[in-house]
């Protein structure tokens, strides 16, 4: 019996990665699309922003609604149903000709793309429990991360292909589609049976309601904290995954290809460090999440600072420092998850984690018409990773007043 939950642990743990593998076909396709969508329709940076701004807005709605429904409704049934509404949307948007259509619709993607995280997120923490549940978590969070590397491999090799950026929206998608029909009928929300010696437990409420989990989880400064640390990582990290293609991009990739494979180890250094985040917060940090996040943002602080003063022209050294600084800014993300499930209690995981990510997205949309505003007024893109070492530092401090509190709430 232990082995067959074993190996049904594996499996929900592995059909719900290769489904959140996918997942960002249908969203960080955006930033390579972004240049020769801004030529062809005759739009400036500056309105790109706003539009990946509305997409990052409707993802953070969606996560405060969606990680809510998702600790009530089937998590299985959320996440294949925002994978099929998202491709959709995709594939709407690769025919549209109007700035405001691809704005409302690329909004719309957003919502549809948070259906996801924070009920697969709900699914894992019903499998796997506290002592093993970082490492659950590092492998989830390593999925992310190679998510963005295998929307980066199809977006260079599409656009070395000479496709135009409408295919960005129509071709990688097929994957989310095909991955996700394999999640719907894989997939399980919750073992049969109760996990054994759970260290968080579900704790019995007959009255529990939406509104009462809310309450649960603004009640507790500790994890409030956390999630003003939370929304400063995520504005850094997707300063880098939406703007590095923009500043690589606009070097004439075309008579230099070798710009395009920099940016490519982003996201392979970000799969690599949420695995071994996940990994080394059980072990080395011995489960305290907060040192391991703090560790990861001062690295980031440092590695943004390098990629500043490092001409764009020095594709070895760049290359190690993408590596490098996709490696320290995810990596945290997988010791943020854990913290959920480890300070609400398991009952609360989705809306905790819904919660958590709302803050990362509302600080990462606030982020990007401002990145696009600096690069418009300085005319050079480098300019923006100054910004994102000072991000990163802001996250730092925002999780060492997190450790204060704990230390009060305990």
């Amino acid at each position: 019996m232990e082995k067959s939950f074993r190996s049904q642990q594996w499996r929900m743990l592995l059909v719900t990665m290769l489904c959140y593998l996918f997942f960002y076909t249908g969203r960080h396709n955006f930033g390579w699309a972004a240049k020769g969508m801004a030529t062809a329709l005759n739009i400036p940076y500056t309105s790109i922003g706003w539009v990946s701004f509305a997409m990052l807005l409707g993802y953070a709605f969606g996560q405060l609604i969606n990680g809510n429904l998702a600790d009530r409704f089937s998590a299985r049934v959320m996440v294949t149903t925002g994978a099929y509404l998202s491709v959709l949307t995709n594939v709407a948007i690769s025919y549209s000709n109007s700035f405001s259509v691809i704005l409302a619709l690329w909004a719309l993607n957003g919502y549809f793309q948070s259906m996801a995280w924070a009920p697969g997120s709900k699914l894992i923490s019903n499998w796997w429990n506290g002592p093993e549940l970082g490492k659950a978590f590092g492998f989830y969070t390593m999925a992310a991360g190679l998510s963005s590397a295998v929307t980066y491999l199809l977006s260079i090799v599409l656009l070395q292909q000479g496709m135009e950026w409408r295919m960005l929206f129509r071709i990688p998608v097929l994957l989310l589609l095909v991955a996700a029909t394999i999640f719907v009928i894989v997939a399980r929300d919750k073992p049969n049976a109760s996990l054994q010696n759970d260290p968080h437990p579900p704790i019995p409420n007959r009255e529990d309601t939406w509104l009462s989990r809310y309450k649960v989880v603004v009640s507790h400064p500790h994890f409030l904290f956390t999630s003003l640390a939370f929304g400063f990582e995520s504005m850094a990290r997707y300063g880098l995954i939406f703007w590095v293609p923009v500043h690589y991009l606009g070097q004439n990739w075309k008579d230099n290809p070798g710009n395009l494979w920099v940016t490519f180890l982003l996201p392979v250094g970000m799969a690599a460090g949420a695995l071994s985040f996940g990994m080394l917060s059980d072990t080395l940090f011995q489960r305290n999440r907060i040192h391991s996040i703090r560790f990861g943002m001062l690295m980031s602080a440092l590695m943004a600072l390098l990629v500043f003063v490092v001409p764009v022209t020095n594709l070895v050294l760049g290359g190690i420092l993408m590596l490098l600084i996709g490696f320290f800014v995810y990596g945290p993300q997988s010791c943020f998850w854990p913290l959920s499930p480890e300070m609400l209690g398991t009952s609360y995981t989705g809306t905790g984690i819904g919660f958590m990510n709302m803050f990362g997205y509302v600080f990462a949309a606030l982020g990007e018409p401002l990145f696009g505003y600096v690069i418009d007024k300085t005319g050079h893109s480098s300019t923006i990773f100054i910004f994102i070492s000072g991000i990163c530092l802001l996250s730092v401090l925002m999780i060492t007043l997190a450790k204060k509190s704990w230390k009060v709430t305990s």
